[in-house]
């Protein structure tokens, strides 16, 4: 009687399916990298529209005169150079403060957001009355609202139907 024969080692078969098995897991993880990367760059560039908008907020803050003279109110920022220059020789108006801080904010646009684009309405009317020169610098603010609304485009963060750009909005409602 023979003994039955006993197999030793493995056989390319079980080799192949442990190799596919394992190339599967591979691709699965690449996938899952790419849309990490991807949903990264999503959150800087929201991060970097939140440190926009505030950086331009405290800049209207400090030029309360300014902002309720409507000087900071536009619909088209970025908005090209003007030339405001404020120095030690020759001081600013609250004005030519507001446009330096304009020229300062569209360039910070541009370079932080793609095609980034931008808009500021300032308010007074929810105060119920116009205030005088003397209340601009009063603080809290007496009542006058701004409306700020950065839109940007950011890569999708799906698959190949997803991938294309996508237009986003951050509107902020404001007592500067």
């Amino acid at each position: 009687m023979r003994s039955p024969i006993r197999q030793r080692g493995v056989s390319l078969i079980e080799v192949l399916v442990a190799v596919m098995i394992f190339s599967i897991g591979l691709i699965g993880l690449a996938g899952l990298l790419i849309m990490s990367t991807r949903s990264n760059q999503a959150a800087y560039l929201r991060t970097q529209v939140a440190f926009l908008a505030q950086n331009m907020a405290d800049r209207m803050s400090a030029n309360p005169m300014a902002v309720w003279d409507g000087t900071y109110n536009s619909s088209s920022y970025p908005i090209a150079s003007t030339g405001a220059s404020c120095v030690a020789t020759s001081p600013c108006t609250p004005d030519d403060l507001a446009t330096y801080d304009m020229q300062t904010w569209s360039t910070q646009l541009t370079t932080f957001l793609p095609s980034a684009k931008a808009t500021i309405n300032c308010d007074a009317s929810s105060a119920g009355y116009t205030p005088t020169s003397a209340q601009y610098g009063m603080r809290p603010p007496y009542g006058g609202n701004c409306t700020m609304t950065i839109t940007w485009t950011e890569r999708g963060v799906g698959d190949s139907t997803h991938s294309a750009a996508l237009s986003q909005v951050f509107t902020w409602e404001f007592q500067p």
